[in-house]
């Protein structure tokens, strides 16, 4: 375990954060990247997330903080997580990628750092900004999300070894796969609620009858 938090795999997130090509080459070849890193900057994005939300100033939150539940956020945010992994995998298997989940993990992981960076300060800058200021808070979020979905692209296409119009076409068949997922699970859970459904009514009827 102390392997994965190592100084050098903390040193070598935040070099791939500065150099993304680079970076995802090496962990997809000489497994430089930690999944449970990648899957703690994930935790952090959900909090900073919700912090965003709670504490950013009326000029630019209009949400109410008692509707806000932060550890549900946070489940919501690991099932995406984990969701976006085993889409990308299983259509990634289908085309010929050359990524593990394993490295899918990482590669999103490691795109959450501006994320996380991006939601703090603008955070923190909302607090200083006044009425007619907005466009500085919504500059560092847009900077932020903007390079860490750039990350991710990059993370993508390194891991697998695509070229980008083929981690294009790869996103777009990632998303229909988590939808078709998604379908087939709440099918699933409707499917266990009617057999349960039914078990359940059999046993009432019977212990009316006997």
């Amino acid at each position: 375990m102390s392997k994965n938090f190592s100084s050098e795999k903390i040193k070598y997130m935040f070099y791939t954060v500065s150099h993304p090509v680079e970076g995802y080459y090496w962990i997809r070849h000489t497994d430089k990247g930690s999944v449970p890193l990648a899957i703690i900057l994930v935790i952090l994005f959900a909090f900073s997330f919700s912090f965003n939300r709670l504490f950013s100033s009326f000029v630019v939150n209009e949400i109410d903080p008692r509707t806000i539940n932060s550890f549900t956020e946070l489940g919501g945010v690991l099932l995406l997580f984990a969701l976006l992994c085993v889409s990308n995998w299983s259509v990634t298997c289908l085309m010929q990628g050359e990524g593990r989940l394993k490295d899918i993990a990482i590669a999103i992981g490691y795109a959450m750092l501006p994320f996380i960076a991006a939601l703090n300060i603008a955070t923190i800058v909302s607090l200083y900004i006044a009425d007619g200021e907005e466009a500085f808070y919504y500059l560092i979020l847009v900077v932020g999300i903007a390079y860490g979905i750039i990350m991710m692209l990059l993370g993508i296409m390194q891991i697998h070894n695509y070229s980008l119009a083929k981690t294009l076409i790869t996103l777009i068949l990632t998303l229909m796969a988590a939808f078709i997922i998604i379908f087939i699970s709440l099918l699933l859970v409707d499917l266990i609620n009617k057999i349960y459904s039914f078990f359940y009514s059999i046993y009432i009827e019977l212990v009316f009858r006997v």
